[in-house]
């Protein structure tokens, strides 16, 4: 029977700070997946179309980097085992995203979000306080998140230019598995958050967005 690998103080500290730095340096996440793209057709898109879509991609972008560090965060705090492999499995799942966004932001002639660090560093502080609370709040913040994700995705869908099949193949795919971790984690016990709460994180996702849509 395997056993759980236990890891000193430093060692942890080296494998978050490893994964910090492959979650904001560039092309450093290597996606299990290739991208939903690579199979779409190019598509010529005007200036405006093609800035709009770069700010929509460097949002999702932003929003898979907070997503890292809430998972990271979590994972470090988080008291049952089973949970915390749940945490860095979906985290695994997320440098996938990561790297779609990444490489389309690039084609689109954009960069990342210069606040990615600043976020990063938020969501993982807040991604391990969770933790440390319950574990049944751990999952229950991931299934709200995630929900806020989902929803994001739908409105950045409805404002794609129709022929830019290639971010369009992104985002769907992102969707159906954020609502897969959503489904996962409240089925695993999750907490389910009030409408205050909620509301709480939609307004905190809308400073994400504002910011990150131009820097």
């Amino acid at each position: 029977m395997a056993t759980e690998r236990h890891y000193s103080p430093i060692d942890k500290f080296l494998l978050q700070a490893d994964t910090a730095m492959r979650t904001l340096l560039p092309f450093s996440g290597q996606p299990s997946r290739p991208s939903p793209a690579i199979v779409q057709p190019d598509s010529k898109l005007d200036d405006v179309e093609t800035r709009h879509v770069a700010g929509l991609m460097r949002i999702n972008h932003t929003g898979e980097v907070c997503a890292q560090a809430l998972y990271q965060g979590q994972a470090l705090t988080a008291k049952l085992p089973q949970v915390r492999k749940a945490m860095e499995h979906a985290a695994e799942e997320e440098v996938d995203h990561l790297a779609w966004c990444e490489q389309r932001i690039r084609q689109l002639g954009s960069h990342p979000s210069v606040l990615n660090p600043l976020f990063y560093g938020m969501s993982f502080s807040i991604g391990a306080a969770a933790g440390l609370i319950s574990d049944r709040v751990s999952l229950g913040f991931v299934a709200a998140t995630e929900h806020q994700v989902v929803k994001h995705l739908d409105e950045h869908l409805e404002q794609l230019p129709a022929e830019d099949e290639k971010s369009r193949a992104i985002l769907e795919q992102m969707r159906t598995d954020e609502q897969q971790h959503a489904e996962s984690a409240l089925g695993a016990g999750g907490f389910r958050f009030p409408a205050p709460v909620r509301l709480g994180m939609s307004l905190l996702a809308k400073v994400m967005t504002k910011s990150t849509y131009r820097i």
